[in-house]
């Protein structure tokens, strides 16, 4: 009777791997190309954005609702602008302590998947490179890496933003803050892990990875 429950929903276990396994280089893969592909195409996009439609002066008098350019018109498009906060404007004036945040957040995912061995669950390998991929990308301005000379000096650790996406009358969406491809794919990946946590996983099986973890 046991061998015919094994392959039941009821018995399925999570398994706690062995910290001396071996992990598939394909979780290798599933971590650093999100990573290289969200950090690259986000710091790409910012350099060609504000090269062409960025201009100090204008950003500091044109109308707040008005795109330097329409993808949809008066919806989405591109308004470029700079954030020395977090997401979404939180915390200005603190660019150096989510840069220290970020190293922190770098190297504790590292060693939760690849010394700890959570890279051997694909989609959590995959969430936690596009995470970090954005992470990258914003630390890469928040340490002033993309600033440039002929920008105001209180730009240079400001994190740059250039997406612009508005819904006209309607409440917190008009417009929505100005955000960039590393917000875009920080946020994926957080939503990732956040089906992944409750979702995918019964709390049965919870209680389990508790309980071997803490055996």
């Amino acid at each position: 009777m046991n061998s015919n429950l094994q392959g039941s929903n009821s018995d399925v276990k999570i398994a706690i791997p062995n910290q001396g396994e071996r992990l598939p280089v394909s979780r290798y893969a599933l971590f650093f190309w999100p990573l290289l592909i969200g950090a690259g195409l986000d710091l790409y996009t910012k350099s060609y954005v504000f090269s062409r439609y960025f201009d100090p002066l204008l950003a500091r008098t044109r109308h707040p609702d008005v795109a330097d350019h329409w993808w949809v018109d008066q919806i989405f498009g591109i308004q470029t602008s700079t954030n020395p906060g977090a997401l979404f404007g939180f915390g200005k004036g603190y660019s150096s302590l989510f840069a220290a945040f970020s190293i922190v957040a770098l190297i504790g995912i590292f060693v939760w998947l690849f010394p700890l061995r959570a890279a051997r669950d694909r989609w959590l390998a995959f969430a936690t490179g596009l995470i970090s991929g954005g992470i990258i990308g914003n630390f890469y301005d928040r340490v002033g890496w993309g600033y440039v000379s002929t920008n105001p000096i209180e730009m240079k650790y400001s994190v740059r933003d250039w997406i612009y996406f508005r819904l006209e009358g309607v409440r917190f969406f008009d417009p929505w803050p100005n955000f960039n491809i590393a917000d875009s794919v920080l946020v994926t990946g957080a939503i990732m892990l956040f089906l992944h946590a409750f979702l995918f996983a019964t709390p049965q099986q919870r209680k389990e990875v508790a309980a071997q973890i803490n055996a």
